[in-house]
C-alpha cells in the first residue's frame, strides 16, 4: 500500500472495528500505532504503520484515549505532517468537539465522526461539524463512510454527547435512578428495553411512534410525567459505586450482572452476531 485513503490513529478495539469496516469495502485503510509491534487483531486488509504515510490520507480519524492533551499532542503532529490537506476527525463520544478544535491551525478541516461498538457491525454513524468546519470537508467523511456501507447520521453542528449519546444517557440516567431508589432492578429495566422499547423503536422509532398513537395523548402524557422525572445534575450511585469499587462489567467479572466464568471474547463476538442477523432483518423489512 503506497498511501491509504482512510488512517485511523489508535489500534485499540475502536479503532481496529473502524478501520476493518473501511478495508472490508475495498478501501485503501491503515492504522497508526506508536507501539505497533504489540498490536494484534489487526483485520489482515489494514496496513497496520509506525510512521505517518506520504501522501496524505483523505480522511484521518482518531480514537485515542478521551484526554484531551492527548488528542492536541496528535492533532499537532498530524497538521505538522500533512499541514491541512487531509481532512481530520475525532471519534470522542464525549469530549467539547469546539474545545478540541481550539488548538487547531486548520479547524476547517475537522469534524466529529462518531462510531458505536462494534464499530465494524453497527451501520450508523454520526458526523458532526464544529462552527468553523468547512461543508467541503463534511462531504468528504459522508462520501468515505457511506462507500463504507455506513448510515451516516449528519448533524447540523456539534454538541457534548452528539445525538445518540445524549439520548442514550437521558434514559440510562432515569433508569439508575429508578434502581437507586428500589422501584426496578437492572434485570427488570433490560427486560423492558429488549422487549418493549426496542422493538417498537425498530419499527417506528422514538418519535414517529408518538405521531402514530397521537401527539394528543403524548403532550398531556409529558405534562404529568416530566415534572417528576429525576433531573438531577450528578451521576447516580447505581453505576458510579460500581465504578469506585473496579466492578467494570464483562471485563472485570462483575457489574449489574455477574460475568463470572464467561468468556469476555465469546460473549462480544456472540452479542455482534446476533445485532448483525437483527439489522439484517430490519434491512429486509425495509
Amino acid at each position: 500500500m503506497d498511501s491509504p485513503e482512510v488512517l485511523v490513529i489508535g489500534s485499540g478495539v475502536m479503532g481496529r472495528g473502524i478501520a476493518k469496516g473501511f478495508a472490508a469495502a475495498g478501501i485503501p485503510t491503515a492504522v497508526f500505532s506508536r507501539n505497533a509491534a504489540s498490536v494484534t487483531g489487526i483485520d489482515p486488509r489494514v496496513a497496520l504503520l509506525e510512521r505517518l504515510p506520504q501522501p496524505a490520507p483523505a480522511l484521518i480519524i482518531e480514537s485515542i484515549p478521551e484526554r484531551m492533551d492527548l488528542k492536541s499532542d496528535c492533532y499537532a503532529a498530524i497538521e505538522a505532517a500533512y499541514a491541512g490537506g487531509p481532512v481530520l476527525a475525532s471519534n470522542t463520544s464525549a469530549l467539547d468537539l469546539e474545545a478540541l478544535a481550539q488548538s487547531l491551525t486548520h479547524p476547517a478541516r475537522f469534524l466529529g465522526i462518531h462510531y458505536f461498538m462494534p464499530a465494524d457491525v453497527n451501520l450508523i454513524v454520526e458526523v458532526a461539524p464544529i462552527k468553523a468546519t468547512e461543508p467541503a470537508a463534511t462531504d468528504i467523511a459522508v462520501r468515505l463512510l457511506e462507500a463504507a456501507g455506513k448510515s451516516v447520521v449528519r448533524l447540523k453542528r456539534a454538541v457534548p454527547g452528539l445525538l445518540i449519546n445524549r439520548l442514550q444517557h437521558a434514559i440510562l440516567h432515569e433508569a439508575y435512578y429508578l434502581i437507586d431508589e428500589g422501584v426496578a432492578t437492572a434485570e427488570e429495566i433490560d427486560r423492558c428495553a429488549r422487549e418493549m422499547l426496542a422493538p417498537r423503536m425498530c419499527i417506528t422509532g422514538l418519535i414517529e411512534q408518538k405521531d402514530i398513537s397521537g401527539l394528543d395523548t403524548h403532550a398531556l402524557a409529558q405534562q404529568a410525567l416530566v415534572p417528576v422525572l429525576h433531573h438531577g445534575d450528578r451521576p447516580r450511585r447505581a453505576l458510579q459505586e460500581l465504578y469506585a469499587a473496579g466492578h467494570l462489567g464483562l471485563k472485570s467479572g462483575k457489574g449489574f450482572y455477574d460475568w463470572s466464568g464467561k468468556d469476555p471474547d465469546r460473549v462480544k463476538a456472540e452479542a455482534a452476531r446476533k445485532l448483525t442477523e437483527l439489522l439484517a432483518y430490519l434491512k429486509r423489512l425495509g
